[in-house]
């Protein structure tokens, strides 16, 4: 699947709004366990949706260096590059 980083950050701020069940203001910089309180199930289920969505897979060395919604843009970004090349 060819996307550009503005539709993988429009597709991943819309899975963590709909992973959050309240409104929050997501951004780049916005934390994703931290300011938005996702657990560590809530993240895992939003990685293999992105997963599903993208046919990529992130491995679990990388979710852990994800920390913000400019990292798992840049992961879903660079995974989907990979996938193509």
């Amino acid at each position: 699947m060819t996307s550009s980083t503005n539709d993988i950050r429009v597709h991943v701020t819309g899975a963590l709004q709909a992973a959050v069940l309240r409104p929050a203001e997501i951004e780049g910089r916005t934390r994703i366990v931290q300011d938005l309180g996702l657990d560590s199930l809530a993240v895992m289920n939003l990685m293999m949706a992105l997963e599903d969505h993208y046919d990529v897979s992130i491995p679990l060395d990388r979710v852990a260096e994800i920390v913000t919604v400019d990292d798992l843009v840049r992961a879903v970004t660079q995974l989907t590059q990979n996938e193509r090349a």
